[in-house]
């Protein structure tokens, strides 16, 4: 088939859709416990047989699993990543993220929580540069990375600075039968620390 064009530029096609919410639960004036599930999913057609790289989705980062650096978790059990920072095969057209995080202020300027999140990204299509990248609905829920981790936030009333760090606890890019690294951390392959403004939801 033809690629379409407008005004001598090729255009991209595609579908995509975004869930997202936050629900928070306050205990009392200093407690609260909040929660985030976000889901994407994008499908190019037509004049694309592949998404735009920048409207594709990433896994990992201050506001996504916090066990993991930006860009660096998935897709799915992807795990060729020989530099460390395997920028441009990270990327997704399916998304989930979930968190659910305790807050509990200290003083007016002083927060701390501790929270758990769990997700990741998935191609959905088979690309051979990103092997076990493959969304599947019966592997899906093996594949999600799962991490744990504390923070401490600064709220300066116009400005809330957060520091947060976190640790793997399920690494879908390990071998099966040695993904569960709650039990066995190695702090320099687990931790993750990131330095945000603003809450991460």
């Amino acid at each position: 088939r033809g690629i379409a064009e407008l005004f001598g530029i090729q255009y991209s096609e595609y579908v995509k859709g975004d869930f997202d919410i936050s629900p928070i639960y306050r205990i009392d004036e200093r407690r609260a416990i909040a929660a985030h599930l976000a889901l994407g999913a994008a499908y190019p057609y037509g004049n694309s047989d592949i998404l735009p790289f920048e409207k594709r989705y990433f896994g990992g980062g201050a506001n996504s699993v916090r066990g993991w650096s930006t860009r660096t978790l998935g897709p799915g059990t992807f795990s060729q990543d020989s530099t460390g920072h395997d920028f441009g095969r990270r990327v997704g057209e399916i998304k989930f993220d979930f968190s659910v995080e305790y807050r509990r202020k200290i003083s007016r300027l002083i927060e701390l929580a501790g929270f758990v999140d769990a997700g990741n990204i998935w191609t959905i299509k088979e690309y051979v540069e990103q092997p076990g990248g493959l969304f599947k609905l019966t592997e899906f829920y093996k594949e999600l990375g799962v991490a744990y981790g504390v923070g401490l936030r600064f709220d300066l009333n116009f400005l809330l600075i957060r520091v947060d760090g976190g640790m793997k606890a399920h690494n879908p890019a390990l071998e099966k039968g040695s993904r569960w690294t709650i039990t066995k951390p190695d702090f320099k392959r687990d931790f993750a620390f990131h330095f945000a403004i603003g809450y991460p939801f």
